[in-house]
């Protein structure tokens, strides 16, 4: 028999949900029967792509490198929606490779907003909204939070270090308002993140250090996505973070 997610009806956000995992995460959750709201920056044509064919409730524009569009977005997205069962806190980017002697102040600050910052801003907006419903949030980490990542991606590294902390920080928080928060930290997935800042010769690298011996693909992540929001594989786990690598890290 089938087995049911339990996501048939659950109202979605995913946030950064143009491209790359986000979109792929949006179609897992449509293909599983929720009803979506996603959020985009600068790629709106891949977006509206995405909107269109998970039947998007609401396609949201929203730079969140301010905390103020952040907080318009949930909130327009609530408004879509009629309420909020899964908050996907996916919108995250490095902004380039910065040796730290070349960080400056707006470059730090910018990376400190998306990455880490606009997941604080979008919990603390949808909590009323999600413990109404006693829904749940799936973070997206990253495999650099744990080993670093390379020369130039130190901020970006600790800024996703620091959203599989809150991570379980919320878990425990909000375990009594029936919130579970989960995080997925995906390894190198051939997405246009890894096209546009790492080289053919770096992923062939590490390509060959994977013991599957092949990059993820966007779709390799959604099961883990998929997973953590359903209230019948998963309403025991809280405050996890899941590796999807390849084996590329075991922890």
């Amino acid at each position: 028999m089938p087995i049911d997610l339990g996501l048939n009806g659950k109202l979605v956000l995913v946030t950064g949900a143009s491209s790359g995992i986000g979109a792929a995460v949006a179609r897992g959750f449509h293909e599983a029967g929720a009803r979506l709201a996603i959020h985009f920056h600068a790629n709106e044509a891949g977006a509206r792509a995405t909107a269109t064919t998970v039947g998007a409730a609401a396609c949201l524009r929203g730079d969140f490198t301010r905390r103020d569009e952040v907080a318009q977005v949930v909130g327009d997205a609530i408004a879509a929606l009629g309420g909020l069962d899964v908050l996907v806190n996916n919108a995250g980017h490095m902004l380039g490779r910065i040796p730290l002697q070349e960080v400056d102040d707006g470059r730090l600050d910018d990376v400190v907003e998306l990455n880490a910052a606009s997941v604080v801003v979008a919990c603390r907006e949808a909590l009323p909204a999600l413990a109404e419903r006693r829904g749940c949030i799936v973070n997206t980490g990253s495999i650099s939070a744990r080993t670093g990542g390379s020369a130039g991606s130190g901020l970006y590294s600790a800024a996703k270090a620091f959203v599989t902390t809150l991570t379980r920080s919320l878990a425990t928080e909000l375990a009594p308002r029936g919130i579970r928060v989960n995080a997925v930290a995906p390894g190198t997935i051939a997405t246009p993140f890894h096209e546009r800042y790492s080289t053919a010769d770096k992923l062939e690298s590490t390509r060959q250090r994977i013991p599957l011996q092949r990059l993820g693909t966007p779709e390799d992540c959604v099961g883990a996505f998929l997973f953590l929001a359903s209230p019948t594989l998963a309403a025991y786990v809280t405050g996890q973070v899941v590796e999807v690598n390849g084996g590329q890290l075991m922890p």
